[in-house]
């Protein structure tokens, strides 16, 4: 049984186990207040260290599942939830009880969560959607498989009673009696409750049983944050074993009372300590807990839980200064510590070192030059130039990760509108005979249905228009491409021209580009738009044909329609005309893209610089309040919001002339909303100081559970160094004369619920965080040190086997000598910190040689 509560200051030490960390009630930051006037700016100081928790998610397919629709089958999606807060909605998969999602996803999270929960839906249109069946994975489950936990999971039927969520607040203490000991209870307040009505809300009340007696709260209409300050007592008998239990329920007028969760507590503990008073977490009542026996079918995922300490920067200088070293001298220098790296990478991680080496490097403004250091590589060790880059080496991942987070928004510039009209379309497309069906396409006139010639020859025509709107599109983007991208293709160009220069190889630089370009980049993102947002859905069979099509093609074009790609599938044969066309146009696009010279690049990037691009914008929902009193109406307008690292602004259309509406060093908050308040789900709410310091809100609504998480994970990213951040917030809205969440009538009271900053989802275009980059990098290493002490050894031997014995002075420590002494410093500032105090100064300072 886990406990969490938060202690008074100056309150005895707690007698039950306690949380990994202990959660304080409506307490702001140090610094801060929930409402009115807001403190002045106050100077950032940085912690020593920080815990940083993570989960990637994969969600992969579903099998088995029951049909819960009329026609015998199901529209499946899944909902994720964190301590039962929604953060990730899947696309749903129509007509299909095995469906396939492949998503995947990263979150950041307070390391103090319990448990994630994975709920399989079926989507109804005109009423509430079914609920099929979950999986759940506790912290201390995910804990235990440090490689992540994957693979077939059975679903089992949602149980109210294990539904609960939210905490009480309870005051314990054993005072003394005429007669004996007297132990009293008070219960305060809960937070967080699970609503159980329509109307989005519950109406709570407490039930406390100790000795055979059982006494009752009064009832607490409408709210999932209420406020009781009862207090009950009970004669103590001397030595009794009995627990105190107190349950929270749901009171219904008609029907039974729900259970909203119980706490147990051991009373011969709480004698021994007299008194404790904080935060309990509701736990499921598992006596009452019941399971369905039918077959519900089975979940495939890949859960993995990262749990890391951040060390301050001082600490990671050494390591990230000794591989820059390495990246400036590149092939020149004497250790080749990428190289070595590179070796003792495995396949399964290749992905996650080379993003995270990336990302290092862009931080540090090398990733042009860590880049152009794996293609010489590869490069030298490459003879036949028909298997440059088809290998899924360092240099490979490294680049595709490179094209996300530098070439995203270019490819959905690019990609966007054509894929738009794939899906509006939905036209039937097929190339390959063996696959046509022509009672899908239905009847071209009033009584001949299509002939297969017909539906061929219609085919390629739609996929020829949409490979010449797509190479056009292309073609004009040369601009549009962003400076370090082109100067990285310009890099690999004249590297992959030097070292195969012969006549006979002319198409192999251009083919180098398109490897990443078309067959990398473009490609994928064309046969999985949802996976590169590019759509918020999956697309149904039809359009997912259409978009394979389209891929291939691309990847022909990408090849340079080379004899062995048009060898592979004869059909594709109608469309070689616009191939050869496009291989054409794509050779002259490459040779304008590569043709940056490092003035025009840097001004470029200068004026890159000096704009401030959009975090998140698309379309949302404004609040708005027209008159006042009793006669005062409420509506959402729709506008469109832009959020960049400067401000949140608006204007009525995309194009439109966009005003400043929040500054972004004024917000102090961004918190979802109760359903109840509004009416409406998918509402978040932005706190934040106007020009006289005075604490003001902002109602936004999103169109979906998606958009809401992504748009509440930006903000908090942007504002996360803000000073003046709350700890606390209300998740209603002060209506009439009383806030809709806890009912409290001040409205500058402290909010009743805690506030969610350190809850973000990963993006591409996220913000980069050395420290923690350096962090990921440490553990790799230190996962393969065994390796790189025996490649330690081998160098050694090798060089001391060439060192003449009559050579003058020692021989310079090597990169990697350098490296393993890195490690071990970092090794004991992590045990250091566990053990106390603070991590010493590094003493193995390395200077960065340009």
């Amino acid at each position: 049984m886990e406990w969490r509560r938060s202690l008074r200051p100056g309150a005895p030490l707690p007698v039950l186990a306690p949380a990994s960390q202990p959660r304080h009630s409506r307490c702001p930051r140090e610094g801060t207040q929930a409402s009115g006037s807001l403190p002045s700016r106050l100077p950032r100081r940085r912690p020593a260290m920080a815990k940083r928790s993570s989960l990637s998610i994969r969600i992969v397919e579903g099998k088995n599942l029951p049909a819960k629709d009329i026609s015998g089958s199901s529209d499946p999606y899944c909902i994720v939830k964190v301590d039962n807060e929604p953060i990730i909605r899947t696309a749903t998969v129509w007509k299909t009880l095995c469906p396939f999602w492949g998503e995947e996803y990263q979150v950041h999270l307070l390391p103090t969560f319990h448990a994630v929960a994975f709920y399989v839906m079926d989507e109804d249109a005109l009423s509430r959607d079914d609920v099929i069946g979950k999986v759940c994975l506790t912290r201390d489950m995910l804990a235990s498989h440090p490689k992540g936990f994957s693979g077939w999971t059975h679903l089992i039927e949602v149980d109210p009673n294990e539904e609960v969520q939210g905490e009480i607040h309870l005051r314990l203490e054993v005072a003394p009696g005429g007669q004996g000991s007297r132990l009293r209870c008070s219960v305060l307040e809960a937070r967080d409750l699970a609503p159980k009505d329509r109307n989005g809300a519950s109406d709570p009340f407490v039930r406390v049983h100790y000795n055979g007696r059982t006494r009752e709260t009064s009832v607490v209409k409408k709210s999932c944050y209420p406020r009781w300050n009862e207090t009950f007592e009970f004669d103590l008998e001397e030595g009794a074993a009995e627990a105190l239990s107190v349950e929270a329920w749901d009171w219904d007028l008609v029907s039974r009372n729900d259970f909203l969760g119980k706490v147990v507590v051991n009373v011969q503990r709480l004698c021994s300590a007299q008194q404790e008073e904080g935060w309990f977490r509701l736990q499921p009542d598992r006596s009452k807990s019941r399971r369905g026996e039918g077959n519900l079918g089975s979940l495939q995922l890949e859960v993995r839980l990262r749990d890391e300490t951040v060390l301050p920067s001082v600490c990671y200088q050494p390591l990230v200064q000794l591989l820059c070293r390495e990246v400036k001298l590149g092939t020149q220098g004497p250790g080749h510590l990428i190289p070595v790296i590179e070796e003792t990478t495995t396949a399964e991680c290749r992905q996650e070192v080379a993003t995270t080496l990336l990302k290092l490097f862009l931080g540090q403004g090398l990733a042009k030059d860590f880049l152009d250091l794996l293609f010489r590589l590869e490069l030298g060790r490459t003879s036949e130039a028909n298997t440059l880059f088809r290998s899924n080496s360092l240099a490979s991942k490294s680049m595709e990760s490179f094209l996300k987070v530098a070439g995203m928004r270019y490819l959905h510039g690019i990609l966007g509108p054509v894929i738009d009209r794939v899906f509006e379309e939905k036209k039937y497309v097929e190339l390959d005979p063996s696959k046509v069906e022509v009672k899908d396409v239905g009847c071209s006139g009033l009584h001949r249905p299509q002939t297969e010639a017909e539906v061929l020859e219609q085919s390629a025509q739609t996929l020829r228009a949409h490979v010449v709107a797509l190479l056009s599109a292309i073609c004009r983007s040369v601009r549009a491409c962003p400076a370090v991208v082109r100067a990285t293709f310009r890099q690999l160009f004249q590297r992959v021209q030097e070292r195969f220069p012969n006549a006979q190889h002319q198409n192999v630089p251009f083919i180098a580009v398109t490897s990443f370009l078309c067959l990398r980049f473009f490609s994928p993102a064309i046969m999985s738009p949802k996976l590169f947002h590019l759509r918020e859905r999956h697309a149904d069979a039809r359009t997912s044909r259409t978009l394979l099509l389209l891929a291939k093609v691309v990847q022909n074009v990408g090849n340079m329609d080379t004899p062995v790609s048009r060898a592979k599938e004869a059909w594709m044969e109608p469309l070689q005309p616009t191939v050869r066309q496009g291989v054409v146009q794509l050779k002259d696009f490459i040779t304008k893209l590569v043709d940056i010279e490092e003035k025009e690049e840097l001004d470029l990037q200068r004026a890159l610089n000096s704009q401030a691009p959009p975090v998140k914008e698309g379309p949302l929902f404004i609040h708005r309040t027209k008159g006042k009193g009793p006669l005062a109406s409420s509506s959402f307008k729709k506008l469109y919001f832009s959020l960049t690292t400067e401000a949140l602004s608006f204007a009525k259309t995309s194009s439109s002339k966009k005003s400043a509406f929040i500054k972004l060093a004024s917000i102090r908050a961004a918190e979802k909303v109760e359903e109840k308040s509004f009416g409406s789900s998918n509402v978040m709410q932005v706190i934040y100081a106007d020009d006289v310091g005075q604490a003001q809100t902002v109602y936004l609504q999103c169109k979906c559970v998606n958009e809401l998480n992504q748009w509440l994970s930006a903000l908090r990213k942007v504002s996360t160094n803000n000073t003046g951040l709350l700890g606390s917030y209300h998740p209603g809205i002060f209506r009439g004369d009383k806030w809709s969440c806890c009912h409290q009538k001040d409205k500058t009271d402290l909010g009743c619920d805690k506030t969610h900053s350190r809850v973000t989802l990963q993006e591409w275009n996220d913000p980069l965080d050395h420290d923690l980059e350096a962090q990921l990098i440490y553990r790799h290493l230190l996962g393969v040190e065994a390796a790189l002490r025996e490649k330690h050894w081998l160098l050694r031997r090798e060089t001391e086997a060439d060192i003449s014995p009559t050579g003058g002075g020692g021989a310079p420590e090597d990169p990697l000598t350098q490296l393993l002494r890195v490690l071990q410093d970092l090794r004991e500032a992590h045990s250091s910190i566990l053990a106390g105090p603070p991590p010493r100064e590094p003493h193995h300072l390395l200077e960065l040689q340009t």
